[in-house]
């Protein structure tokens, strides 16, 4: 071994000793026991800022890559917590939590109890000593060195490279100090300058690598050359060195990231070969678009502009989680919505999902698409579940409301039981924080008259029908004889209830059964659109409704 270089090595990693190896750490963290074809996937976030749609995309392909085709599976996360400047308190914490309401659970990793597994530490700032002996490895074999550019030569060369319409970065006759004499180095050190440890590149632009993506398919790009920051001059590595350092000793066999991380896929290849480790297999997933109302056109979903990007806004709103992992189940795989129709009460981890059939392009989210699923989720769900999930929500976002449900429980699940149940339920809210005012008239302090009453009847019409309403009323009528008694107000006062007739003729008739039936709806609901009006009424009781018509009555 070249004796300068072990020096120089002794310098940069004082902390280590003859015995931190790559060889010890593979003993430390050897190969899994797991079945063949099994897979171990990974979470990474960096607890920096919210958590955004994109997140739970990337967890939710995560999760199912490592638990669809085998019981011995391994999810872990991750926590990518170098950048402490930009460290949000309670980030970590944040991150478990939202990710467990959403029921994407790991296997193993960071908790909020600590650490689970034996391939830990998961949270990088306490991983510095590995990443340390295998930089250390590099530098000894010379793929690896010391470069202490300021940040305004730096910049210099940018501008230079600017000038000669040359690319970007440090490689070449721009890497200023990739062959420095090592005496120079040593010496520099010692002086106490900072610096920075490089990648050294062997890579020739003109070469191409064939790289196979599990969803994009075969690839071709030009080698690397560019001699990339290792780690940090307050010794903290980069991602691109740490993600390898930490997939290889947590031995990740499917790594599960956005797209944008392409463009330096040709680095992490060649430092995965450098460091003698074999490459997990790579799935880049589509970014989730959006389209831009007033352009017309793609974009990246953006937490500035989309509300609907950060997750805060599906608990904010109340959508339950099973509606959001539904949707971006149909983001994930094209062929979900398909097994979904055949499959009406399976649950989705029960599809089978592939790495290779989620989408090359972006993937669009579609917030009216979205509210579509989550109203159908919501409109099989028994008045129990319903009851549960908007108390939930309500205690922490409406105390108000909360209180006025949980005062008479049974009351509240008898008004949210109506049109649930059969083959076809009302689709009538997506998310809970719309509940309250869909069933505002079943509490006194809420209703209040929304909607006219139809202009096709008269106020003098209006006000008999409603008296006659009053009389007429038998809170044990069945629904069919609720209904004869309002067709024989229609005969009486010169509306229809023949549709057909009315269609063929209307200018017969004052009006039909439909307008003489919304007068009796909004002076009991306040609007024209509601579930059954017998089955409702009923739930309200005959002194409430008949207070109601008596009220309208008097308009």
């Amino acid at each position: 071994m070249d004796n300068k270089l072990l020096q120089l090595s002794n310098l940069i990693f004082p902390d280590l000793t003859e015995q931190d190896t790559v060889e010890s750490l593979e003993q430390l963290f050897p190969e899994r026991c797991l079945k063949e074809g099994s897979k171990v996937t990974r979470m990474a976030p960096s607890p920096t800022g919210s958590m955004h749609i994109g997140n739970l995309y990337g967890a939710l392909a995560d999760e199912r890559i490592a638990h669809t085709q085998s019981d011995d599976g391994v999810f872990l996360l991750r926590i990518e917590d170098t950048d402490e400047k930009r460290e949000v308190e309670g980030a970590v914490e944040k991150i478990i939590k939202y990710l467990g309401a959403f029921g994407i659970e790991f296997d193993e990793g960071a908790s909020q109890d600590g650490d689970i597994g034996s391939y830990g530490p998961y949270r990088q700032r306490q991983r510095a000593k590995y990443y340390h002996i295998v930089a250390r490895k590099l530098l000894l074999e010379g793929r690896a060195y010391p470069c202490f550019c300021s940040e305004e030569e730096l910049k210099q060369a940018h501008q230079a490279q600017e000038e000669a319409k040359e690319n970007f970065g440090y490689y070449g006759k721009w890497a200023k100090h990739r062959d420095m004499d090592v005496d120079k180095a040593i010496a520099k050190i010692q002086n106490g300058e900072s610096f920075v440890l490089r990648f050294k590149s062997m890579g020739d632009p003109s070469k191409k690598v064939d790289f196979k993506d599990q969803i994009k398919g075969k690839l071709s790009f030009p080698e690397n050359d560019q001699d990339f920051v290792l780690l940090k001059s307050d010794g903290i590595p980069t991602y691109h060195f740490a993600h390898v350092v930490d997939d290889h000793f947590m031995r990740t066999t499917d790594v599960v990231r956005g797209e944008e991380w392409l463009s330096t896929l040709p680095w992490h290849v060649e430092l995965w070969r450098a460091c003698g480790f074999k490459m997990p297999r790579f799935c880049h997933t589509a970014q989730v678009m959006k389209l831009d109302e007033q352009t017309g056109t793609k974009r990246k979903m953006s937490k500035r502009k989309d509300p609907e990007c950060t997750l805060g806004f599906y608990f904010e709103k109340g959508y339950p989680a099973k509606s959001v992992i539904e949707y971006l189940m149909t983001l994930l795989n094209s062929g979900f919505e398909q097994w979904r129709s055949a499959n009406k009460d399976a649950s989705y981890k029960d599809f089978p999902f592939k790495a290779s059939n989620m989408g090359n392009s972006g993937a669009m989210f579609d917030l009216a698409k979205f509210n579509d699923v989550s109203k159908n989720i919501i409109a099989f769900m028994t008045a129990d579940e319903v009851y549960s999930g908007v108390c939930e929500w309500a205690e922490e976002n409406d105390k108000e409301f909360y209180r006025m449900l949980t005062a008479d429980e049974s009351y509240a699940k008898a008004f949210l039981s109506i049109g649930r149940g059969g083959k076809k339920p009302r689709k009538d809210f997506a998310c809970w924080s719309e509940v309250k005012s869909f069933v505002s008239y079943y509490y006194d302090n809420l209703f209040t008259i929304e909607e006219a009453f139809p202009e096709t009847v008269s106020l003098q019409d209006r006000k008999a029908i409603l008296a006659d309403y009053a009389s007429i009323y038998d809170e044990n009528d069945d629904n069919n004889a609720w209904f004869e008694k309002i067709k024989e107000l229609c005969d009486k006062y010169g509306y229809t209830s023949d549709m057909k007739a009315y269609k063929e003729n209307p200018d017969a008739f004052k009006g039909s059964i439909t307008d003489v039936s919304n007068v009796i709806r909004v002076a009991v609901t306040g609007r024209t659109n509601s579930p059954d009006l017998c089955s409702l009424m009923k739930v309200l009781g005959k002194d409430k409704v008949i207070e109601r018509i008596n009220s309208a009555a008097a308009l």
